[in-house]
């Protein structure tokens, strides 16, 4: 187990991110969702992600149900403020927002100190749980003077009451994550796509950072949406549709991987795993089966002669931390 920054929270090396089990996308039945989780904590995972906007709160109720067979000491959970649940038209769904759930409620945007606490109140009623460990304020993006000034001292606050064990931001992007790192006490941020064997952004500020400051980074998106996990011609990156340089790329990596005896899709979690402020990468999941083929591929050791060629080809920067090297 590693720990999120000074916090002492113990995090999974290999996290399950919960998005999926919210419908995200296409529907995934009740047995399905609950499968996943089950599965997830056989092959050792210790470490769940969710979120409110996770179909509508859908997410937050299936994965509080599984977890609650377990003893609550075992395991880590996080989630997220930011976006506030209220009640919606129900006559719709919610597929705009990428999830196939009905819109019973809508997302309102607030991350005052007032908002951040109901929206946990409301997700630990949802989860049915008696805490949560790690809170993150989840895309401030747009809503950076709030999320300063408001919303990061309320989770200070939070904190400092004992009310969450470890608190941070998580984001899509890589500049406002690494103010959060310099200028705040985060102990973790949740970068997501932003370091992957496709995108190394995060290396020129926000690891370093945080390596500096000692908080942790967790990272998401190890497979940009798709393209890194099956680089086919309609895989998707980040979301939207990959072009063909990218996935010309993927399809290389990929022939590299199988070309050492590997797969790509364990290369791009061991890449994610490698730097020394990285403390779990979470994997997507809404089936037993992916999340059981998620483990075998991050427990799966990559030749050092791949990653040699990765570098050779010009793949790789020279300056990225790789699996087989010292991270200190």
């Amino acid at each position: 187990m590693n720990a999120l920054g000074r916090s002492g929270v113990p995090v999974s090396p290999l996290g399950l991110g919960a998005a999926a089990i919210g419908n995200l996308y296409t529907e995934v039945p009740d047995r399905q969702a609950h499968d996943t989780v089950t599965a997830a904590w056989e092959r050792g995972v210790r470490y769940f992600d969710t979120a409110p906007h996770y179909g509508l709160g859908l997410s937050e109720r299936r994965l509080g149900e599984a977890l609650r067979a377990y003893d609550r000491d075992a395991y880590t959970l996080s989630t997220k403020v930011g976006r506030r649940l209220e009640p919606g038209p129900g006559v719709g769904d919610d597929l705009a927002d990428g999830f196939a759930v009905p819109d019973t409620h809508r997302r309102v945007w607030d991350f005052s100190a007032d908002g951040i606490r109901r929206t946990l109140e409301a997700s630990l009623e949802r989860l049915g749980l008696d805490r949560i460990d790690v809170v993150y304020l989840h895309d401030p993006d747009d809503h950076a003077e709030q999320a300063f000034r408001e919303g990061y001292p309320a989770l200070e606050k939070l904190r400092s009451e004992g009310l969450v064990r470890a608190i941070g931001a998580g984001m899509n992007q890589t500049a406002m994550l690494t103010r959060f790192v310099r200028d705040t006490d985060v102990d973790v941020v949740l970068c997501a796509g932003r370091y992957t064997l496709l995108d190394q952004s995060a290396l020129a500020g926000l690891l370093p950072a945080a390596a500096e400051r000692g908080a942790s980074v967790v990272i998401g998106g190890a497979f940009n949406s798709g393209l890194l996990a099956d680089p086919r011609p309609d895989a998707t990156y980040n979301y939207t549709q990959a072009t063909a340089q990218l996935l010309a790329r993927a399809v290389r990596l990929k022939t590299l991987a199988e070309r050492h005896g590997t797969t790509l899709r364990a290369a791009a979690l061991a890449f994610c795993a490698a730097p020394a402020a990285v403390a779990s990468v979470l994997v997507g999941a809404r089936s037993a089966a992916e999340i059981e083929d998620g483990a075998r591929q991050f427990a799966t050791p990559v030749p050092a002669a791949f990653w040699q060629e990765l570098r050779a080809a010009h793949l790789l920067p020279a300056d990225v931390p790789l699996p087989t090297e010292d991270p200190s």
